[in-house]
């Protein structure tokens, strides 16, 4: 309750509340008010009005009562508040001997400042306290306080973790049940300003990075909250959410700029990365945050998942543009590729020989890494594929990416390809040509290229070099099973169900299983003379129509064109069955023709 008194001779005015006190106790103890009476025209002056003290009349009410001499318990709760309020009513020891600013100061040396959780109390109160909580030093004091807290943890749980190490049989720790990283979870109540001072400066005094990446996600999962604006088109105008938009670009990009170095190694978790990301882009953050993001995840693309690069698009209220940020995963995947060979971990061990044997060698952590991307990939690719408003040129960028060796198999890439030509139809030959170029028929299986043969969304140069390279398979295996394509002996690895002969299997069976598959060529080349003939009648009709109509009409002539072209494939006389022997003129016709129809 504010101190009265019947006889009191001075009113004090703290903002909406009003104080009836006495002169003597308060210039005994309070320079401010020393002044403010002394430096008055009027010397019977009876009113003052302090503003802008630091807390406000709960301050001043404690302020008042130490003045009168009551005791004032000092708390975590309120000792910055009665800091502050000694700074700005000077209550320090040129007024009084054991002023109220001493006494606050001792409560911060005993209690405060050994204490990491005291301190983040007593830092988040202080907020409220500024600026006289920065003029005093109260906050980079206890920022200090905490970080050096934390570093003398970090060294006293690394060496007891040692000490237990060396006996024969260690006894379990009391402090492993407790995480060294605790007190991260309690900065979430800090303001971003103070959070990010925090961290930088753990940061400089050595904190381990695993423990950063812990603090900066439990802080992003906090603050973020509520904050990601899932549909923003909904939303336009609204001065209410752009106001949260600005306040989440401004915490995504903090939180970016306070990662730990960027390394392969890193310890922040890749589904991390991929949310501040997809952040980043719903609230428009800078260039320059989104790209340290997709470098960062860029390094570590081996360790993600298809819902990490599934980047949604910011539309801006456009329905006709993709769903998702096609031109950010290329931007990922061009910085996997693109991977510095000299970093600084890598430096030190290898030397340049070394990374050309690592890059190319199947069984080495670069190629295995690059597999897994490639899976990846295709299996990004059959998921956007569904896109109808993703553009040909876009996804053909995405299919061309990765270089010949990243896939062992291309039954994938094929697979997505397809999905794409069944949801766009309308694609032009010229991009449908492109688009099946990136798949390598050589690296088909058996069940794709079955497939394949079948598929009308193809074109018939793609169809027919999957059953020319059919047909060479079988007849590599009918001559032993040796697996040898154009002069590379063992380039490929075999696969299984690729008609090549096993050592487990007997030649009799093996024959009968080339055979069987021998007639099942005969029945897809069948299949296209059909589908051939069929196109031979279309094109009678069409040009007895256009002659009718428009004679020199342009669609007439590449229709021509075309089927000139499907004849000249087909027209195949001289090769014989695939288990005869074809003489060297058919090899070099079929050649001849092949070298003009697939390139």
């Amino acid at each position: 309750m504010p101190i009265s008194d019947v006889s009191s001779d001075l009113t004090i005015e703290v903002g909406a509340a009003s104080f009836a006190l006495h002169k003597f106790p308060l210039v005994s103890r309070s320079g401010r008010i020393r002044k403010l009476l002394l430096e008055a025209k009027d010397t019977k002056i009876s009113r003052l009005n302090l503003t802008g003290l630091p807390g406000g009349s709960d301050a001043f009410e404690l302020a008042a009562k130490f003045c009168y001499g009551v005791n004032v318990e000092i708390t975590i709760s309120n000792v910055a508040m009665l800091r502050c309020a000694s700074k700005f009513m000077e209550m320090n020891e040129d007024i009084s001997e054991k002023n109220l600013e001493i006494r606050t100061e001792v409560f911060l040396k005993d209690t405060v400042f050994p204490s990491i959780s005291n301190s983040i109390s007593v830092l988040h109160r202080c907020e409220t306290l500024l600026p006289v909580s920065e003029e005093v030093n109260l906050v980079s004091r206890l920022i200090n306080a905490i970080a050096n807290n934390a570093c003398k943890e970090q060294l006293t749980s690394g060496l007891s973790k040692l000490e237990h190490n060396f006996p024969p049989k260690p006894v379990q720790s009391l402090d492993s049940e407790t995480p060294i990283d605790w007190w991260g979870k309690s900065l979430t109540v800090l303001n971003l300003d103070f959070f990010q001072r925090v961290v930088s400066v753990v940061k400089s005094k050595g904190l381990k990075q695993d423990i950063i990446s812990r603090i900066l996600i439990n802080y992003a999962q906090n603050s973020l909250q509520g904050l990601f604006i899932k549909d923003p088109q909904l939303v336009k105008g609204s001065f209410l959410d752009l106001d949260l938009q600005k306040r989440q670009r401004v915490i995504v990009e903090t939180i970016a700029s306070l990662l730990p170095t960027q390394s392969r190694k890193s310890t922040v978790p890749m589904a991390f990365l991929s949310s501040l990301l997809k952040s980043a882009i719903a609230a428009s953050a800078s260039t320059c945050c989104r790209s340290d993001l997709e470098r960062r995840i860029g390094l570590q693309l081996d360790q993600a998942i298809l819902e990490d690069i599934l980047i949604p698009a910011n539309t801006h209220g456009n329905n006709h543009s993709p769903l998702y940020d096609i031109d950010s995963v290329l931007r990922i995947f061009s910085f996997f590729l693109n991977l510095d060979e000299d970093d600084e971990e890598d430096n030190t061990l290898r030397d340049e020989s070394e990374m050309v044997y690592d890059f190319d060698s199947p069984g080495s952590p670069k190629h295995s890494s690059i597999v897994k991307v490639s899976k990846l990939l295709d299996n990004y690719l059959a998921e956007v594929a569904l896109d109808s408003n993703l553009t040909p040129l876009k996804y053909i960028a995405l299919a061309e990416l990765l270089p010949d060796h990243a896939r062992l198999v291309y039954d994938g890439l094929y697979r997505a390809v397809d999905i794409f030509l069944k949801v766009h139809p309308n694609i032009k030959d010229s991009e449908r040509y492109r688009l099946c170029k990136t798949i390598d028929c050589q690296k088909l299986s058996q069940e794709a290229c079955s497939h394949a043969a079948q598929n009308e969304r193809l074109p018939v140069q793609m169809v027919v070099q999957v059953l020319y390279f059919e047909q060479i398979r079988l007849r590599n295996a009918m001559n032993g099973g040796h697996n040898q394509f154009f002069g590379m002996n063992n380039q490929f690895p075999q696969r299984s169900g690729s008609g090549a002969g096993s050592g487990c299997i007997s030649p009799r069976d093996n024959y009968a299983s080339v055979r069987r598959e021998n007639r099942e060529l005969k029945l897809e080349v069948a299949r296209m003379r059909m589908r051939l003939t069929d196109l031979e009648k279309d094109h009678v009709s069409m040009k007895q129509e256009l002659v009718k109509s428009h004679p020199a009409n342009k669609l007439f002539k590449s229709f021509t064109k075309k089927l000139s072209k499907l004849n000249a494939l087909f027209r195949i006389r001289d090769l014989k069955p695939i288990g005869g022997k074809a003489n060297s003129e058919s090899r070099l016709l079929f050649q001849k023709r092949r070298r003009h129809s697939v390139s």
